[in-house]
């Protein structure tokens, strides 16, 4: 893959995480984290992609490093971990295959022949899963990191006793 193009699709990711993160109000101090993390998830995701590695697999890798780069960032900007994460994720979502598969649903409502129509029921079930899988992907890459670096465990949390008199 060029190098150019490679750097054009950085900026565009950051940019679409950027444009998130200002639609959900985040504080203007992690604006630049933000971009930065999209632009690495995005970048590591489309490589893994080029490198023909499954779209699932590079969307989990993305997601990943997104994670763990929340983490270490929300400490540089003062926001919690999903503040930073959650924008930065959202260019990741699989627009392309969930329209496919809209497309797909409406088109097995109309009146088509059986050889027609289990084509693209093959076509709509294969683009929900990789919607599904991908979604899953999404949420387990930022989620996971998260949950691991968090310092709170359930032994150290106070439970406020209630009396019912």
């Amino acid at each position: 893959m060029e190098h150019v193009i490679l750097l054009e699709k950085c900026i565009w990711l950051g940019m679409a995480a950027v444009g998130f993160a200002v639609l959900f109000n985040v504080p203007s101090r992690a604006l630049g984290y933000i971009g930065i993390m999209g632009a690495l998830g995005g970048i590591l995701r489309v490589l893994m992609i080029h490198n023909e590695i499954s779209v699932i697999v590079g969307t989990l890798f993305g997601a990943t490093l997104i994670g763990f780069l929340s983490i270490y960032f929300a400490h540089k900007s003062h926001c919690p971990p999903p503040v930073l994460a959650i924008p930065s994720v959202i260019p990741m979502i699989p627009g392309k295959f969930a329209y496919k598969m809209m497309i797909g649903l409406i088109e097995l409502s109309g009146d088509i022949d059986p050889v027609t129509y289990t084509h693209i029921m093959s076509e709509t079930l294969n683009n929900c899963l990789k919607v599904m899988f991908i979604l899953m992907s999404i949420a387990g890459g930022v989620g996971i990191p998260l949950l691991i670096a968090r310092r709170d465990t359930a032994k150290g949390m106070r439970l406020k006793r209630r009396s019912w008199s």
